[in-house]
């Protein structure tokens, strides 16, 4: 009971931070040396719980997650937290996590059914790994980076929405999530490199978490929202005038909005998409885009491998350049295309995972690499 009673009076507490407005910096109670941004949607008050998102960043910036989640925080009344600490490379992540939680829990009030975790590159690793390792997790963001041991899977016991960058060194990884994962999940491809998905990507990311709460029943089903939602999805699904995408717009639609909604024209209109020629082709174009950028990743890794050989790597250093090289004669192109978007992902890739000490192949790599990001 004086638990019980200590929870509620810090709950009290949050009442006086500023609402509707992002706040930089919060100190966590028991321990100063950690702190997180965050956002109070403009109604929040202590009368009701509310859902939260967790937000990691691969740089420790907080204030980035709060900043793409504020427009959806504020229309669909979540709370928003940014950790400050979480980064790439940190040894002390779970005692990160678990402190951040702790403080926000004891804080706020939260809906302990409605617990969400977001993050881009190592940060989405986290939070996927805060998934995987919860009990009762409402769902993950991920964007940009998928599971932290990479390791496909068949199932979550969470919905999962993904988001990648056409030129993005983990889109093929997301891609490969996307093809094995069969419970509830989505992946939105969006025209760019790694980075944070964004503030309208955020809300389609949020508005899908919605309808996978109304259906799990761990939020109340609101008609009205859900005719909105829908509405908006279908409207752009129509809009699209490339077969392709208009075949995987209704097919999401139906998949998730079946059980709440009659989707039985959907899934008319989507299987007769699916059995189009140009729809079936483009289907596989992007299935063996995918398979070559892995075979081109597997066979430089396995000319790097063969550095270490004395009697092949003078030939392999050669081999190796002209690889190099081609990918980045293509990636420079002027002009836009699915060849351009591969290089520079495959590129990109190399780039931000360098492990060789060879000091010849660095020069290589010093010629040829892209900028790198956070993993």
């Amino acid at each position: 009971m004086l638990k019980l009673a200590v929870m509620w009076l810090a709950a009290q507490v949050g009442t006086s931070l500023p609402l509707g407005k992002p706040i930089p910096q919060v100190v966590c109670a028991a321990d100063p040396s950690q702190s997180y941004a965050l956002y109070l949607p403009s109604n929040y008050s202590t009368d009701r719980t509310w859902p939260v998102i967790f937000g990691f960043d691969p740089g420790g910036r907080g204030g980035t997650p709060v900043d793409r989640y504020q427009a959806a925080a504020e229309r669909y009344g979540y709370v928003v937290v940014g950790s400050n600490n979480s980064r790439n490379g940190a040894t002390d992540t779970a005692s990160v996590v678990s402190m951040l939680t702790s403080d926000v829990l004891s804080r706020f009030r939260i809906d302990p059914r409605r617990i969400y975790a977001a993050g881009m590159s190592g940060g989405a690793r986290v939070a996927l790994g805060v998934g995987l390792g919860s009990r009762g997790i409402a769902g993950v963001m991920a964007s940009s980076a998928g599971y932290p041991d990479g390791k496909l899977r068949k199932t979550l016991s969470f919905p999962l929405y993904m988001t990648a960058g056409t030129e993005d060194f983990n889109h093929l990884e997301m891609r490969m999530v996307d093809r094995e994962l069969g419970s509830p999940h989505h992946l939105a491809v969006f025209e760019g490199g790694h980075t944070w998905l964004s503030s309208d990507l955020a809300m389609n990311a949020v508005e899908w978490m919605e309808v996978q709460a109304m259906k799990s029943g761990a939020a109340p089903r609101n008609e009205a929202e859900l005719d909105q939602i829908f509405a908006r999805r279908l409207a752009s699904a129509d809009a699209d005038k490339d077969d392709l995408a208009k075949y995987l717009a209704l097919q999401s639609l139906a998949d998730d909005f079946r059980g709440v909604k009659d989707v039985t024209q959907l899934a008319d209109r989507s299987g007769a998409l699916a059995r189009e020629k140009n729809v079936r082709a483009a289907l596989k174009r992007a299935r063996d885009e995918d398979d070559r950028e892995a075979r081109m990743l597997d066979d430089i890794r396995s000319a790097e491998s063969r550095l270490t050989i004395d009697d092949v790597r003078l030939a392999t250093l050669v081999e190796l350049r002209q690889r190099w090289k081609e990918l980045a004669d293509t990636a420079r192109k002027a002009d836009d295309s699915a060849e351009r978007r591969l290089a520079r992902r495959v590129l990109s890739n190399l780039s931000a995972s360098v492990a060789t000490t060879d000091a010849d192949y660095l020069k290589i790599i010093a010629t040829y690499r892209t900028g790198r990001g956070g993993r």
